[in-house]
């Protein structure tokens, strides 16, 4: 696995602690850049004009297994081999995707997501209690813990059907998914623990169905027939995509936005105000601080001729750097670091872009929204522990924290 050009690659930590400072040096080499995930060589792309046109260019691809030529050797011992491997709509093509894609779609749409209003609403109303009996003491609480990350898999297990005994199971094996820091063997044994998690929820689901999306996936799989059907490793797939996807992505908006406005003041009395929504806070999180700082993987069919003289040959791999794209100056000037919920143009790619553009973004906003406004409104003088220090966690995936530890009655807010 060559780089791509004659130019050192930049290695992406797999810790996620110089996620910043990276982002900055893509963005400073170039729209795109030779980069290096864990052995692999990429083309890491941060510019978003051309992260957007790359996205729906007919050109790249997703179909690594018939599209990468490393895709043996890669798949045979790389940690992060399952972002390639696993079959369902994410690493599909073309019908194939489009197939796979309607057979989730449905719960996802417009009135889907507002009929589960009322629910998160609840959800997040009974998360809250919890929280403030954990801290009426003064003891610190972690947000991430009790908030950010329980609210995601209790919406995914209502959509899914998820018996309560295996959630703590479902969120521990995606957490591995996303950790970046797992050797080849930790990763293999944490995707078999994951797939064989899969399976149980669905020999379950297909002796009791219920009206949940993974009793409607197995109908599909198992009684249609007009070549729309799932096979069992699609359906397998789909189930860890809906799972993977749905959880992490809205951890890491819950989490970010709250860091940033508790870190941010200025921006939270704007949205106090009436000066600002929770709609831009969550728009602004997400371009600011994108869930998925780096998603793996794209492929050319053909030579691609990018800017700068630049090109990308037949069968060489593509990142989407989301973090970079988020600030990059293309759109935003000098003042793509800054926190502003007041920005007046709502523009990232945190959630993709062209058909594979994420089918849960409604949902997570949706989230993301219920739980910030109910979370400051219960707990206005909520701040962040004194003196603490916000630790990444470890992926080169997932942009998050490992904790999120907070005082419900802080010093000093109103």
């Amino acid at each position: 696995m060559e780089c791509p050009v004659n130019r050192p690659a930049l290695v992406l930590d797999p810790t996620g602690r110089a996620r910043d400072a990276e982002s900055a040096e893509l963005i400073a080499r170039g729209p795109a850049v030779p980069a290096d995930i864990l052995g692999v060589q990429v083309w890491a792309v941060s510019d978003p004009d051309l992260l957007e046109d790359l996205l729906k260019d007919p050109r790249i691809a997703k179909d690594g297994r018939r599209h990468w030529p490393d895709y043996e050797p890669v798949a045979a011992g790389w940690p992060l081999a399952l972002w390639v491997t696993a079959r369902n709509m994410f690493s599909a093509d073309g019908e194939s995707h489009r197939r796979l894609r309607r057979l989730v779609s449905a719960a996802f749409t417009a009135r889907q997501v507002a009929a589960l209003t009322g629910r998160i609403e609840e959800m997040t109303a009974a998360l809250l209690d919890t929280i403030a009996a954990a801290g009426a003491d003064g003891a610190p609480v972690d947000l991430r813990e009790h908030l950010a990350r329980p609210l995601p898999i209790l919406v995914i297990a209502h959509l899914l059907g998820l018996p309560d005994e295996l959630r703590d199971g479902f969120r521990h094996h995606v957490d591995g998914v996303f950790d970046t820091t797992l050797g080849p063997e930790e990763s293999a044994a944490n995707n078999l623990a994951f797939f064989t998690l899969i399976g149980s929820l669905i020999a379950a689901k297909r002796e009791h169905p219920g009206d949940d999306m993974t009793s409607l996936l197995i109908a599909a799989r198992d009684t249609e027939g007009d070549g729309s059907a799932l096979t069992e490793e699609e359906l397998l797939g789909t189930v860890l995509l809906v799972v993977s996807a749905g959880y992490e992505t809205t951890v890491n908006l819950i989490d970010n936005a709250i860091a940033l406005l508790l870190t941010h003041p200025d921006q939270l009395a704007l949205v106090r105000a009436g000066k600002a929504g929770w709609d831009d806070v969550v728009e602004e999180s997400l371009r600011r601080e994108a869930p998925v700082a780096h998603l793996p993987l794209r492929f050319a069919l053909e030579d691609v001729e990018l800017p700068g003289g630049v090109t990308v040959h037949r069968g060489e791999a593509i990142l989407a750097s989301y973090a970079a794209a988020g600030r990059h100056p293309t759109r935003h000037g000098d003042t793509g670091a800054l926190f502003d919920v007041t920005r007046a143009v709502k523009d990232h790619l945190a959630f993709g872009h062209g058909p594979h553009f994420c089918l849960g973004a409604p949902l997570a906003r949706l989230e993301a929204r219920t739980a910030l406004h109910a979370l400051f409104e219960r707990f206005p003088r909520l701040a962040l522990t004194p003196d603490v220090h916000l630790e990444p966690v470890d992926s080169l995936i997932s942009n998050g924290h490992r904790t999120l530890p907070v005082l419900l009655d802080g010093p000093g807010r109103s």
